[in-house]
């Protein structure tokens, strides 16, 4: 990195410290709730190296939960050393997002470009180019194939104030979140499937089977 000059935007992961009991219960079963989190530390290990590996941008990584008692801790503490580390809040999933961009245009000044952990495919160059796009917008939106949204880029960073009222979690959060973008330039960007059961999960690490999420999946015995 040659300088702050060259940094485009704050790459933000918002993350669950996966848990077993807490992380991707609805892998159980066939999963176990050991297991289901153990696929989700794959999965935002996977995350956090493309993150990493993209250009010029800030890594930052919004968390919630004991790390301490999460699958892979010490391989994920090991890799958060490269990140600005801020712990989410508020009360709702939607107040915890639209904080996360917040605190993160508050640490580093920048566009902030956000993402999940449920996306174990992005990769460097479909991070880059969505960052690319956010240049020429007042945001961007990654649709998710299940109705919700896999990443969300703003320029302005008090627009985060809108997800307050963009019910999370359902088919339509991605349309709704469109809307109450409704008066701003939003780019759409490739849609992608987030990992939220195991037919998902399935088709995810097919198409990634070089990667630990895939290689979790296929110990699990699932891929068969």
């Amino acid at each position: 990195m040659s300088g702050l000059s060259t940094i485009r935007a704050s790459l933000l992961v918002v993350a669950k410290a996966p848990v077993p009991g807490l992380a991707k219960t609805r892998l159980c079963p066939p999963a176990t709730p050991g297991e289901a989190a153990d696929i989700a530390a794959a999965a935002l290990l996977d995350t956090l190296d493309a993150v990493l590996r993209t250009p010029r941008v800030r890594p930052v990584v919004a968390l919630t939960g004991s790390l301490h008692e999460a699958c892979r801790s010490a391989e994920i503490a090991a890799v958060l050393r490269d990140c600005t580390v801020i712990a989410q809040r508020g009360a709702t999933f939607a107040d915890r997002l639209a904080n996360a961009h917040a605190d993160t245009h508050a640490a580093h000044g920048l566009p902030v470009f956000q993402i999940g952990m449920d996306t174990p495919q992005v990769t460097p160059p479909l991070l880059a180019e969505s960052i690319d796009r956010l240049a020429g917008h007042d945001a961007v939106l990654g649709p998710a194939a299940d109705g919700g949204w896999w990443a969300l880029g703003l320029n302005d960073p008090s627009l985060a104030r809108r997800l307050r009222d963009v019910p999370m979690s359902r088919p339509d959060t991605g349309a709704r979140t469109l809307l109450a973008l409704d008066g701003h330039d939003t780019g759409v960007l490739p849609v992608l499937s987030d990992v939220d059961d195991m037919a998902t999960a399935r088709q995810v690490a097919a198409a990634v089977p070089r990667t630990r999420f895939a290689a979790a999946l296929a110990h699990l015995g699932v891929l068969r």
